[in-house]
């Protein structure tokens, strides 16, 4: 039996989504032959080329001209220039063509669309060079890297006005996707006919089919943004060969589909697995094998006779030990284009170079947090493995694709596990770099930073969440914005890189609280604590603690529709009143610029539009806390 593990549009360019590598490598071991194809990437490649810039054109030409955008209409009078530059910027990009940098990087090479024009903020006294503060007088590579990235976001952007509104690197079709209660929606866009995307997608499928000639296909859907590319690959199989069985999983199946009661899903899929894949994946191969029956499927949704059934067995999951080691086998890893859209040194990790992902431990270690989805598997099934085990999965990566950077894919990698990685890794004398997701916790000393870095540690990511004492007690977050402060020095003494989750809009989060969380993060950057961060607007979901109990959190649901496709976020009534909606703007516009050094002895309310309060946070809080 042969099974065929796809990656659907979208994922990160960057880097191949690991689940795919998981599930592939943990099938061989059980004896299966196993194989995985990445479409997200291949459809990037196939569409960003000049076969895909002449379709592209096919499909311009082919709207009426008062439906031709001024930028798809700049694009058509350079559309010479973008066919001759197209292939060597993406070569660039892949790191296959590097001497190209020194024309890209003149800036006389690429055609310049609207994705160019923030650059001239940036001219300041080194000779009119926009860049030459992020980049100085050398730096070809990254200065071409980036230009490169904004020449091909100029190049989506047409393609998402002249084709596809849907289309985006990362978020592709995901308001089709993301809490939909109904299918309809989506059932729509697929009965739609195909446009240049979905057209291109269907041959890569059928090239795929007819390289692997798979008995099985499974489709890991990790985000919202995947569901549409899954489905539209399931159909394109369907259509070609019904008899080929095609399983949906992944992270949003896992988050969003658990209470999937919508049949028409099953005219493309015939199987919907919940949580880790290995068990239901081994259940359901014995069972297509004739060697378990139906009933005897492990957390798998199928179609009954008359209604969706559930079927789970309830057999224990395989210990993370026993998973296995991840294979990147069959993935073209020098296809993956090495992106420069942000230019501050932190935030990059996340789409440039190539990293080898894997998981320190199963689960999150702490699972408290009240907005965190702290009733699911992939949260509150916490297993570790021994440091030897997890050297030794390092050590056979390595062996296998010749890299030896990682990102550690944790929600918070634990302490104790990373201090004995540390330890293995100087044993062994084996050189890596790595970065990953922790709590900012006082484990964290100076000392044991200090070993993180000279095991190769370059980068970690945390949540300062709500930058409120008040408000991060109340979240169960188990940290306080004083100890974040010493934790996050230490990392940075280190020559360790910190990124900050943030939240704004948390139940109770006053006007008050959010211009204070702001001034926290203000200081924390001036005393170099932090060096990139991220504010994302509270979401209530179903399965997190403020979800499940709101009256803990002074805040009312709003009552869901009638779920028959996807359930996760669920709105609420906060008695507080607050527009965090006009809030967001200003925080998002603060931490940009702080993130490139701008700013940062300004006082917080100049970020606003309106009146708000003055700060009530001493003015030299964080400086104290370190002393």
């Amino acid at each position: 039996m042969r099974v065929l593990a796809i990656i659907p549009p979208m994922t990160q360019l960057n880097t191949p989504y690991p689940s795919t590598a998981y599930l592939t490598g943990f099938l061989r071991s059980r004896g299966f032959a196993a194989a995985q194809e990445d479409l997200a990437l291949a459809l990037v490649l196939r569409l960003f080329s000049t076969d895909g810039l002449r379709a592209l054109r096919g499909s311009i030409q082919a709207l009426p001209a008062k439906q031709r955008t001024p930028r798809v209409q700049a694009f058509e009078r350079s559309f010479e220039r973008y066919l001759a530059s197209i292939e060597p910027a993406v070569a660039f990009l892949q790191g296959r063509d590097p001497s190209i940098g020194h024309r890209i990087a003149g800036r006389n090479f690429l055609p310049e669309g609207p994705r160019f024009e923030p650059l001239d903020a940036y001219v300041d006294d080194h000779g009119g060079d926009p860049l030459a503060w992020a980049f100085g007088a050398f730096g070809v590579t990254d200065r071409a890297r980036h230009f490169a990235t904004l020449y091909l976001d100029d190049v989506a952007d047409v393609l998402r006005e002249a084709v596809d509104a849907r289309f985006e690197f990362v978020r592709y079709a995901e308001s089709l996707a993301q809490s939909q209660a109904s299918f309809d929606p989506l059932a729509k866009a697929l009965a739609a006919p195909e446009n240049l995307v979905d057209g291109t997608l269907r041959e890569l499928t059928l090239e795929s089919l007819r390289r692997h000639a798979p008995d099985v296909v499974l489709l890991s859907a990790p985000f919202p943004g995947n569901v549409y590319g899954a489905f539209r690959i399931a159909q394109a199989i369907k259509a070609q060969d019904p008899s080929i069985v095609t399983v949906l999983g992944g992270g949003f199946v896992n988050t969003e589909l658990r209470e999937l009661a919508e049949p028409r899903v099953f005219d493309y899929f015939d199987y919907v697995t919940l949580d880790d894949g290995e068990r239901p994946l081994l259940s359901l191969l014995e069972h297509l094998r004739g060697e378990r029956s139906q009933e005897k499927l492990v957390r798998t949704f199928l179609r009954g006779a008359e209604s969706v059934r559930y079927v789970d067995a309830k057999e224990p999951d395989i210990p993370f030990a026993e998973a296995g080691t991840p294979t990147w086998d069959g993935l073209p890893l020098d296809r993956y284009l090495s992106l420069l859209d942000m230019l501050n040194p932190m935030h990059r990790l996340w789409s440039d170079a190539r990293w080898n992902k894997l998981t320190v431990a199963h689960g999150c270690y702490w699972k408290k947090c009240s907005f965190c989805d702290v009733s699911l598997d992939y949260i509150s099934r916490y297993e570790a493995i021994a440091a030897t085990t997890l050297v030794d999965r390092i050590e056979a990566v390595i062996a296998e694709t010749g890299q030896t950077g990682f990102h550690f894919v944790d929600e918070a990698a634990p302490p104790k596990a990373l201090k004995a990685l540390a330890a293995e890794l100087q044993k062994r004398n084996r050189a890596i770099s790595w970065w990953g997701n922790i709590r900012f916790e006082k484990s964290f000393t100076p000392e044991l930073c200090a070993e993180l870095a000279d095991s190769g540690c370059i980068a970690v990511s945390g949540g300062l969440e709500v930058a409120s004492d008040r408000l991060l007690k109340l979240m169960q977050k188990g940290v306080s914005v004083e100890q974040v402060a010493r934790v996050t020095h230490a990392f940075t003494d280190a020559g360790i890189l910190v990124h900050a989750y943030l939240m704004y809009g948390f139940p109770t989060q006053t006007v008050q609280d959010t211009v204070d969380a702001l001034e926290y993060v203000r200081q924390l950057f001036a005393a170099g604590c932090i060096q990139s961060g991220f504010f994302h607007r509270f979401a209530c979901t179903v399965h997190s603690p403020v979800g499940l109990h709101p009256e803990q959190f002074g805040v009312r649901l709003k009552p869901l529709p009638k779920v028959t496709f996807a359930k996760n976020d669920v709105g609420f009534i906060d008695p507080t009143g607050v527009d965090h909606d006009a809030l967001g703007i200003a925080l998002n516009k603060a931490l940009y610029n702080y993130m490139h050094g701008l700013g940062l002895d300004q006082d917080v309310r100049n970020w606003f539009s309106g009146r708000v309060p003055k700060t009530k946070v001493a003015r030299h809080f964080v400086e104290r806390a370190l002393g």
